[in-house]
């Protein structure tokens, strides 16, 4: 359950970027910029992150607010699942990360797999769209979409990279500390069930 503040500090930034986004009188601009400061210094008093880090982490948002978008790759081989390890917090994750502009979904699932384990990846079927807010993950000042692709290898070989030390498969009942707010252990528990259930649809939130 996300704390009260967070819920309403994250509306409360939404409404003040929509009404920058479409407001055309200039008193209405000044009083949403204003609720735009309070509500990222209320995001960085009660996250306990400095405000300059909480505006780098908004920097760019314009426009209509929208949730951000995370994709990650399910890989399995001989049952075992794909995973990368974090240089930041040195905890593993799937593969993945935002998604960029220009990009398909499925092309930039396959990138991020490609440039954080090594492999080549065909990205096959959608297994999942989760809502941040849910499945043990901490909470986030932002709001995220997490997309799951089932991914089957195509070439490669394990290897590190700017953003991961190293990558490896794991069995279910042998799962490496997970990076919790990438990869929960609920998370990777369902994938083994879709690996199971290869029939079943999408899971979404």
């Amino acid at each position: 359950m996300e704390p009260h503040w967070l819920i309403w500090a994250r509306r409360a930034r939404a409404i003040a970027q929509n009404g920058l986004a479409y407001t055309q009188g200039p008193f209405d601009r000044e009083r949403y910029a204003e609720l735009l400061r309070i509500s990222t210094e209320m995001l960085a008093e009660y996250g306990g992150r400095e405000p300059e880090r909480v505006l780098e982490l908004f920097a760019g948002e314009v426009g209509y607010a929208t949730p951000k978008v995370d994709v990650r790759a399910a890989v399995f081989r001989g049952g075992e699942l794909l995973l990368v390890r974090e240089r930041g917090d040195g905890l593993w994750t799937l593969p993945g990360g935002w998604a960029d502009v220009g990009e398909s979904p499925a092309e930039c699932v396959e990138r991020e797999v490609r440039e954080e384990s090594g492999y080549t990846v065909r990205a096959g079927k959608l297994l999942a769209v989760w809502d941040g807010r849910g499945h043990g993950q901490p909470p986030r000042p932002v709001s995220v979409y997490k997309l799951c692709f089932r991914c089957e290898i195509t070439g490669g070989a394990a290897a590190g990279s700017l953003e991961t030390a190293e990558a490896g498969f794991f069995a279910e009942g042998a799962l490496p500390p997970l990076s919790p707010s990438r990869t929960t252990p609920a998370q990777a528990a369902r994938l083994f069930e879709h690996l199971r259930h290869p029939e079943w649809p999408a899971d979404f939130d």
